[in-house]
């Protein structure tokens, strides 16, 4: 069930650069991050309170949960702006198929467990899928060092809130009230840029519609099910199974955008799938012997 969860917590994500396609031209990307977390945050929070516990519950450590926010502040701006610089094909996929490694990269540093050999080999066969999706994006519309730098940072910031998450959960902490606390500090860090860089085009009808579609979808019920897939698996491992949203991206591309997707990228994607069914199922034990007289 948990790894359900985090698989439809992906889809939802991966809805964020078909919605960003069809919105109005001219938004800033730091802008738009900035009101989708402001959104999702204040759902988040309405939730938690929503169905908070009548006790009080484990103390908040501070580390892990300014972590989460600056993980989560950090992503949008960058992957809003990797997007709009390199596309978001592979401004997507850069950014989710660099995810899963650096996740196990700092969870291995920082918690000093060791990546499974069973999760290391579904990772490397759903990132050449990635990698396949990216070089036929790159193909079709060019490769930005910018963009590409700034997806790769979004990784990263996607990585450390997910292991952050992942402590906070692992001290008894519910999985709304975490995504609460990383997502409405994050808002409040966001602030500033959404001053700054907010436009006209952000307060049109179509703006305020996509504002309220990421806020909703890919923000506040995307991540009360990611959170609780997470609390369940680690952060290495769901970090992996988020690698269903490039997929998911590339479909809606060529189902609602009307994007080509040419035989490689059916490929690509075909080895993402496979990556994540041999993550998702796993082989039944065999049933015991029975006693001998």
């Amino acid at each position: 069930m948990a790894r359900l969860q985090v698989l439809l917590a992906a889809v939802c994500f991966g809805t964020t650069g078909t919605a960003q396609a069809l919105g109005p031209d001219g938004i800033d990307p730091a802008a738009l991050g900035a009101a989708r977390v402001l959104v999702g945050g204040a759902l988040l929070a309405a939730v938690a309170l929503l169905i908070r516990r009548a006790t009080s519950g484990p103390r908040w450590a501070r580390g892990p949960v300014l972590a989460g926010a600056v993980g989560v502040a950090v992503y949008q701006v960058s992957f809003f702006a990797a997007v709009a610089d390199t596309g978001v094909a592979v401004g997507t996929i850069v950014a989710l198929g660099s995810a899963p490694t650096l996740a196990g990269a700092l969870e291995w540093a920082v918690e000093g467990r060791r990546p499974e050999r069973r999760w290391a080999a579904a990772t490397a066969l759903a990132c050449s899928g990635v990698a396949l999706l990216a070089l036929v994006g790159a193909g079709e519309a060019g490769v930005e060092p910018l963009g590409v730098a700034l997806a790769i940072a979004a990784g990263g910031s996607y990585a450390t809130y997910t292991l952050s998450a992942k402590r906070l959960l692992v001290d008894g902490h519910e999985p709304e009230a975490v995504m609460a606390a990383c997502f409405g500090l994050g808002a409040v860090a966001l602030l500033p840029v959404l001053a700054l860089a907010g436009g006209a085009e952000l307060v049109t009808p179509g703006g305020l519609a996509l504002v309220a579609f990421l806020g909703v979808i890919p923000t506040a019920v995307a991540y009360v099910l990611f959170a609780r897939g997470l609390q369940k698996i680690t952060a290495s491992e769901t970090a992996t199974l988020t690698l269903a949203e490039p997929v998911t991206a590339a479909l809606l591309g060529v189902a609602v955008v009307g994007e080509r997707l040419p035989a490689g990228g059916a490929v690509g994607a075909a080895l993402v799938l496979s990556g994540l069914l041999a993550l998702a199922i796993r082989a039944p034990r065999p049933a015991p012997l029975p006693a001998t007289a």
